[in-house]
Formats: structure tokens, sequence, C-alpha cells
């Protein structure tokens, strides 16, 4: 069996054990958030196109989110916003300031930023 050597030494296997780290979870996080978002940008340049066929044209397409589905996917969205931005700021600082390390302090932050100002949306599109 080979041994697991590369030119520049012997490479690390990417285990399950660093998966059950918080840091990893992050991670994850931040990503599927991008993703999410990346994938909500056409729908959002479809509804600027409309705006270019007129007013009625867009009132009309606003008229769609009137319903509860849109109201929970804008919920959706605001909640994926805090959550990418929690922790590309994460990312940013451990990136670009003195710290070192996994930054726990900074995870408990995303996620308490993400679910304060989800709550707080919940509540503002539940008493309309």
């Amino acid at each position: 069996m080979a041994a697991n050597v590369s030119v520049s030494g012997p490479t690390r296997r990417n285990d399950w054990r660093a998966r059950g780290n918080i840091g990893y979870a992050a991670f994850v996080a931040h990503r599927i958030s991008g993703v999410c978002l990346a994938l909500f940008l056409p729908v959002h340049f479809w509804a600027l196109g409309t705006s270019l066929k007129g007013a009625a044209a867009l009132d009309q397409f606003l008229s769609w989110t009137d319903m509860p589905l849109f109201k929970f996917g804008e919920w959706g969205l605001v909640v994926l916003l805090t959550i990418h931005l929690g922790c590309g700021t994460r990312l940013l600082l451990i990136e670009f300031g003195r710290w070192q390390g996994l930054r726990k302090g900074w995870i408990a932050i995303a996620i308490a930023m993400s679910a304060l100002v989800g709550a707080l949306l919940a509540a503002i599109l539940l008493t309309k």
C-alpha cells in the first residue's frame, strides 16, 4: 500500500473528525447561503425587468408578493443574507485581522445576529 506522501511532505487526509468542528459548520452555512443567494438573483433580475415594461406590469408582478409563500421566502432571504454576512465577516476578520484560529465567539455572534434579524422580520411580517 502506497504511503500518503507528496513532494512537499506528508498530506493530511480529510477525515470526518474535522467536519464535526463548529468552524466547518460555519463554512458550510456561509457556502450554502451564498449559493442560495446566487440562485435568487435571476428572480430578482426578472422582477427588475418587469419594471421596464411599465408600472402596470410591475404592479401585476408585485401582486404575487402578497401571498404567504412569498412572505416566507422574503423572510428566508433576509435570514440567508444575515447568515452570509455574519459568517463572511468572521472569515474576513480571521483572514485580515491579527487573530488566529477558530474564534468560536464570532460564530456565536453570526448565529445570534441571524436569529435576531429572522425573529424581528418574522414579527414584522406577522403583524401585517
